[in-house]
């Protein structure tokens, strides 16, 4: 049989022996509806079409097993082994049935550092409930989290800043009797912008809708008052820095049944020339006589506003 005859017998249709030897190169393009051919368009390249009750079109190995299959008339590609990559796959299209990637072969050493500080807003993966779906979460709930695992740990709420001249109050919401037996607040150089001046504390109990001011609602030892006294007899008027620094604590104010209990421990950062020495002149305690959880508290000056500093609030996580 020669080369030419073999050639006729294959565009005939008639040839079913074996070709040996010689390579075929179709010159046409596959059509919709071919049983199986091949083809090909300058475009496309070599086209391998096909049509099946199964699969369009199935490469098997010599043990005439599947390795592809495309199932009948879909664009879909089933691999039965495993897919080897020396490159990089690009596009997005790639789906990755569900468990099918094992930890292991999860390798983010090659990965970009984020290079900052994480924060709130950064995202993580969780396997929900273990063994269920793999979802995203933001790192507040890792803290959330860690802080309702490490009994009395403290948890950072919310921070005024650095406060810019002509504040009249700081306020904070931040209570949650859920999550929070007690709260710490730290006062860092809060400086009034009139001279002899207090900075004082007021509670509320909607939210800071209102702040209580009533003179007897607030008391230290036997003496009644209308705030929480956190520093007394401030400068800071004509460029004086003296401000109070230290803490304050609120114990239970969730409490419904008894006194809310402030705890005050603060000093003046003078402005003498001595300013790497803190002046102790707090030590006391205050409760505040509200028939309701304590929700909210705002720190004001009793004259004037407030010219800088800052004031940060954390809670005492339930144990």
């Amino acid at each position: 049989m020669t080369k030419a005859r073999d050639t006729a017998n294959i565009v005939g249709g008639g040839f079913s022996g074996t070709i040996a030897g010689a390579t075929m190169e179709p010159t046409g393009d596959t059509a919709a509806g071919d049983n199986a051919a091949i083809g090909f368009t300058a475009a496309e390249g070599l086209i391998l079409t096909g049509q099946g009750s199964t699969n369009d079109v199935t490469i098997k190995n010599d043990a005439d097993a599947d390795v592809i299959e495309i199932p009948t008339g879909t664009v879909n590609v089933t691999m039965a082994g495993t897919l080897g990559v020396t490159g990089v796959i690009t596009g997005g299209g790639l789906v990755v049935p569900d468990g099918s990637l094992n930890l292991a072969d999860l390798d983010i050493d090659g990965g970009t550092d984020i290079n900052a500080a994480l924060v709130d807003a950064d995202l993580m993966i969780v396997d929900d409930g273990a063994g269920g779906t793999n979802r995203k979460a933001t790192m507040s709930r890792l803290a959330t989290y860690m802080g309702t695992k490490i009994g009395g740990g403290m948890e950072f709420i919310a921070s005024s800043g650095a406060i810019s001249d002509g504040t009249s109050s700081v306020a904070f919401t931040g209570f949650d009797a859920s999550k929070y037996d007690s709260y710490k607040f730290y006062f860092l150089n809060v400086v009034p912008a009139t001279d002899a001046t207090k900075l004082v504390g007021r509670v509320s109990i909607n939210g800071g809708s209102a702040y209580d001011s009533t003179s007897g609602n607030y008391r230290s030892g036997t003496a009644n008052k209308g705030n929480i006294h956190i520093g007394v007899n401030l400068g800071g008027a004509s460029g004086d820095t003296t401000g109070v620094s230290g803490e304050m604590t609120a114990l239970n104010p969730a409490n419904t049944t008894g006194f809310k209990i402030f705890t005050v421990n603060t000093g003046l950062n003078p402005s003498d020339g001595a300013t790497n020495i803190y002046y102790n002149i707090t030590g006391t305690g205050y409760v505040a006589n509200e028939s309701s959880a304590v929700n909210a508290i705002k720190f004001e000056m009793t004259s004037g506003n407030i010219e800088s500093g800052e004031i940060t609030m954390f809670g005492i996580v339930n144990s």
